[in-house]
């Protein structure tokens, strides 16, 4: 992977938020599927900062391990 990070991740469009995040307006992330670098992630409350972006194979572990409630919060 050659890029960390997207400086202004508002530059990407088709954000979605994710089904994890409450709808009481706290903390909330959003993916960006189909990007070819890996997998951007940001920050809802902020779309002009920045995503990190984890490699694809790294993300559906992660996504796999909160949905099997492999981790704590």
């Amino acid at each position: 992977m050659n890029e960390p990070t997207i400086p202004n991740a508002s530059s990407l469009h088709g954000w979605r938020k994710s089904t994890y995040s409450g709808n009481e307006g706290g903390s909330c992330i959003e993916v960006l599927d189909g990007y070819p670098n890996g997998v951007p992630v940001r920050d809802s409350k902020a779309p002009q900062g920045p995503a990190l972006i984890f490699p694809s194979a790294g993300w559906t572990s992660f996504v796999t391990a909160v949905k099997d409630g492999h981790l704590s919060v």
